[in-house]
């Protein structure tokens, strides 16, 4: 079963940092970079910035595993790290995120 990460960053610099060390560990295929503005409440305070948000693709099997060092290697100390296993995806796709499972 495939499975998807959202997170954003604070720039792409970030992004790619993290992004190549869950790589470079294959627990994603993927990485596609999207810059987006986020308009958010924290600390008690209403706060707009752009920031680079990356939606990772991995397998399901690896989903908690690349959340954990995803947001252990953010540079935000509390980064919004959210995943999901997929219900549906195309076959050629599930075989290229599965390959990343030993088998």
């Amino acid at each position: 079963m495939s499975a998807v990460i959202w997170c954003p960053f604070p720039d792409e610099s970030s992004a790619r940092q993290v992004a190549t060390r869950l790589l470079d560990d294959r627990l994603i295929a993927c990485a596609n970079f999207v810059t987006v503005t986020s308009l958010f409440d924290w600390d008690g305070e209403r706060g707009e910035s752009q920031e680079v948000a990356v939606l990772f693709k991995t397998d399901a099997a690896l989903l908690e595993q690349a959340v954990a060092a995803t947001e252990a290697a953010h540079p935000y100390d509390t980064p919004a790290v959210l995943g999901w296993r997929c219900d549906v995806a195309g076959q050629s796709t599930a075989r290229w995120l599965g390959d990343l499972v030993p088998r």
